[in-house]
């Protein structure tokens, strides 16, 4: 198993308007190479001793293990949530050339392939 510096972070947004915003910010400030928006996400969880359920907006971003803090911080300051879902998870192994794109991308420079 390889190794590599590339993380894939994960958080969700209340509907597609907000999910948008978010992925702009973070690709257009450097901090992620590609967001994919997933909707019709479908969450339930604990909020204030209640269960809750709502419809999400799931991201999906590449970023590098280097742009996670201050993409988490972002997300945090930018997000309408009191407490946003930010997980960040190891990208193992894969394509050595869309990983070295996606270090390039959130270094700021190349173009970006179809992600």
């Amino acid at each position: 198993m390889t190794h590599t510096d590339v993380r894939v972070v994960l958080t969700t947004a209340p509907d597609e308007d907000v999910a948008a915003r978010l992925a702009r910010a973070l690709v257009s400030g450097g901090h992620a190479a590609c967001v994919n928006r997933v909707p019709g996400v479908r969450s339930t969880y604990v909020w204030e001793g209640e269960v809750q359920e709502d419809g999400e907006v799931l991201l999906w971003i590449k970023t590098t293990a280097q742009r996670v803090p201050a993409l988490t911080a972002l997300v945090e300051q930018e997000h309408p949530y009191d407490c946003p879902a930010v997980v960040a998870l190891p990208v193992t192994d894969g394509s050595q050339t869309y990983l070295e794109w996606v270090r390039g991308a959130c270094r700021g420079s190349g173009d970006a392939p179809s992600a």
